[in-house]
């Protein structure tokens, strides 16, 4: 397990990375990688409820989907957070089926409740998770022809997401992009920029191999200030 503590916004972030133990299944793995991270963040007076972020990896897509199966179980009621998900064979160290990154905040004051944004209808994903300020954007995506028809559906979503939890692209400080192996960083950038004006402080990219679905071609993630 990979554990960072940091400072940003204000506040205190705890940033953990866990591969399963390669158990018989991934879901097996996944139950015991969430056991490791609550576990860890007791240590330091925290718990599972103080997640506001996951981005769960799967080393093919029955073990993306087992392990998303058992994150839905495990990070439910208090617990649950913004989320993604992607496949990506050559993103474990190890042999193991299932992988996370889980994002934890400490809020400035005690009572702090998370508020939880749903899609309409609801779907497995979180709209978004807003805590102390800050609005953290589950993943967006799109299942449509190509790289540009799928940033003109998800960036103006995002827009809208961002407007109702009070923020604005001009208040985003960070923006994940994970773009699938078949396309160019590039063109993926061009398009963004093309789209969105705003001077982020931070944007980070990373290539993957899948997603949910099939036919998706590139996953945002965003944080912004509130």
């Amino acid at each position: 397990m990979r554990k960072k503590i940091f400072y940003w916004l204000g506040k205190e972030f705890v940033a953990l990375s866990c591969e399963g133990k390669a158990e018989a299944t991934a879901a097996r793995e996944a139950r015991e990688i969430f056991r490791r991270l609550d576990e860890e963040l007791r240590g330091m007076g925290l718990s599972l409820e103080n997640t506001v972020r996951t981005r769960l990896w799967g080393r093919d897509r029955e073990s993306r989907n087992l392990g998303s199966d058992e994150r839905v179980k495990i990070l439910s009621g208090k617990a649950r957070s913004a989320s993604s998900s992607y496949i990506s064979p050559s993103h474990f160290d190890s042999n193991a089926r299932v992988a996370l990154d889980l994002l934890a905040m400490k809020p400035s004051r005690p009572g702090l409740e998370k508020t939880l944004k749903e899609y309409e209808p609801p779907v497995v994903p979180l709209r978004y998770l807003a805590y102390d300020f800050v609005v953290f954007l589950s993943g967006v995506t799109a299942v449509l022809p190509a790289l540009p028809d799928q940033l003109a559906d998800i960036l103006p979503r995002i827009a809208t997401s961002l407007t109702d939890a009070g923020s604005s692209w001009d208040k985003a400080v960070k923006v994940s992009f994970f773009l699938h192996r078949s396309q160019k960083l590039e063109i993926l950038k061009e398009l963004f920029q093309r789209t969105v004006k705003a001077n982020i402080p931070r944007t980070e990219y990373a290539f993957v191999d899948g997603y949910s679905a099939e036919g998706k071609l590139v996953e945002i993630e965003v944080t912004a200030a509130i």
